[in-house]
């Protein structure tokens, strides 16, 4: 290992480094990627033990505040209803996500004009359209052609099949004349490329054993590797280093895996650390040219953090549903209720998405990570017994809309191992938010009763899921004005030439869709327009 300057250095291994560091191969320049953490190798994946629910609660958690790995960053999440979560290593959360993988819809990119809220992106669907196609292709995503949601499109591959569970719910969305669709996901459906179909196990959050979900692990860093990226795991990025006199960033300084201080020179400086441990590395990267973080010159840098609030509405049936068979995030999405309504008390919507139900003892201590275990006992019995088997549910993702006051900070005391601050999380509710949450709530349990349901469980309060801060997004966000946003429309920071965001911090808006295929939709963009832009790249 050298450290000799390198033409492009991309922090961070995951979603959107992966897709950036493909789309600049045919540059041929040289690619160094820095990843704080491991690269796990499938033989490791929980999901090849027979003991692999208990990794969910140690370990393997989505939340690093829980697993407490060398590799993590502790979150302070005191002041906020949701804590967010990630997995720290090559690949990212895509080692650990559930591969649920619908586009963001072109009414998402015109909040502003639409529905007088938010702002514009200064994208649109039809800009990231091909972007969308090519990535579905390095995926490998299966999914039925022809939703009348969105724009015309075919995935690659034929969709997995939803399953009673999906069947039972599809008949109430028809009952109701609610709009419906089999979900696209990111898991295989055929063999592909060297990597297995699903086979049903429901461990999509353990690591894919088969390497059927299309992890980067899976997809672009073997492509990478075989073509020469250089990829330096256990290496913390601290800092990104500017000339003062130019403004231009050098590169970074980082921790290696004994935590020695390393500096690595760069033409090109890539972050791609997600909503939150990008403001974090931005915001510690103080200089006499940027004393309140590198490219923070509009105040932005952290602010108008997003996620999507969740609550869930369950219902329990005369028949099993069989839940537990096959990929947990894989069944039906609907979208009857996703754009703004004039006869509702709130504007844009949210999406009813229907997976299926985890494993026997993670539903016993209280489903993905989310909710407190049921009770012990007779009553734990009846639950198992007469519920678990039974049972269906929706989950309401909402659209988050941006607000300043919900942001991304450096905690005053809390650090990581390396001494670097941690990031300390202030989230709450919007009003339109919860008035969001409620109807969607109201309208699932209609939902559920027409599929047929004899039972409908639901919280009944404003409490969202806690441990559900999957989806990071907003607080870099992307615009032509610099005093109104933090890069440009293709991920250049207005502030400093030669660094380039491609996470989803540089969302404008969340929509109400998982949003890694708008991620790296966006990632591939911002390769492509570095490439078509690279004789004058730094004017």
């Amino acid at each position: 290992m050298t450290n000799h300057p390198v033409d492009v250095l991309i922090i961070g291994a995951g979603a959107s480094g992966a897709a950036i560091a493909w789309s600049l191969l045919e540059t041929r320049m040289r690619i160094l990627c820095l990843e704080q953490g491991d690269h796990l190798q499938d033989k490791d994946f929980p999901s090849r033990r027979e003991d692999y629910e208990l990794a969910r609660y140690g370990a393997f958690s989505c939340d690093p505040n829980v697993r407490k790995l060398k590799q993590d960053y502790p979150i302070n999440s005191q002041d906020s209803c949701i804590t967010p979560v990630n997995w720290n290593g090559v690949g990212g959360s895509t080692i650990n996500f559930l591969g649920h993988w619908p586009r963001m819809k072109p009414s998402d990119f015109r909040t502003r004009t639409l529905d007088g809220v938010a702002e514009d992106w200064p994208v649109d669907y039809a800009t990231l359209e091909p972007f969308y196609n090519l990535n579905d292709e390095n995926t490998g995503v299966s999914g039925l052609s022809g939703n009348p949601g969105y724009p015309d499109y075919s995935p690659p591959l034929p969709p997995i099949p939803i399953g009673h569970l999906g069947q039972t719910l599809a008949r109430g969305f028809n009952k109701l004349g609610w709009h419906w669709w089999p979900s696209d996901v990111a898991i295989l459906s055929k063999d592909r490329d060297g990597r297995q179909k699903c086979v049903n196990a429901g461990t999509c959050d353990l690591g894919c054993a088969a390497g059927a979900k299309g992890g980067t692990n899976f997809t672009y860093w073997p492509i990478l590797e075989n073509a020469g990226v250089e990829l330096r795991t256990n290496s913390r990025v601290r800092e990104i280093v500017v000339d003062q006199e130019t403004g231009f960033a050098t590169g970074v300084l980082y921790h290696d895996a004994d935590g020695k201080l390393l500096e690595q020179k760069a033409e090109l400086v890539v972050v791609a650390c997600n909503g939150v441990g990008t403001p974090r590395l931005l915001l510690n990267s103080k200089s006499k040219l940027f004393p309140e973080g590198v490219a923070n010159r509009s105040g932005l840098v952290g602010k108008n953090l997003m996620f999507h609030p969740l609550t869930g509405v369950a219902g329990v049936f005369d028949e099993p549903m069989r839940g537990h068979e096959g990929p947990m995030a894989c069944s039906i999405l609907s979208q009857e209720f996703y754009e703004t309504d004039p006869s509702r008390d709130f504007v844009r919507g949210y999406g009813l998405h229907s997976g299926r139900s985890t494993t026997p003892m993670t539903f016993a201590l209280g489903g993905y990570g989310i909710d407190n275990p049921i009770p012990w006992g007779a009553k734990h019995r009846e639950i198992m017994d007469n519920v678990y088997p039974y049972m269906a549910g929706l989950t309401v993702v909402s659209e988050d809309l941006p607000e300043e006051t919900n942001c991304v900070s450096l905690d005053p005391d809390l650090t990581d191992s390396d001494g670097i601050p941690a990031p300390k999380i202030t989230y709450r509710l919007g009003d339109n938010t919860r008035k969001m949450l409620r109807h969607g709530e109201a309208k699932a349990g209609e939902l559920l009763l027409a599929a047929g349901a004899k039972q409908v469980l639901s919280k009944g309060d404003d409490s969202v899921w806690w441990r559900a801060g999957w989806h990071q997004m907003g607080t870099c966000r992307m615009g032509d004005d610099p005093n109104r946003s933090v890069v440009n429309a293709w991920g250049r920071c207005h502030d400093v030439k030669n660094l380039f965001i491609v996470d989803g911090s540089i969302f404008v808006t969340a929509g109400a869709v998982n949003p890694t295929s708008t991620i790296q939709a966006l990632a591939l963009y911002i390769g492509d327009r570095i490439k078509t832009n690279i004789a004058t790249l730094f004017d």
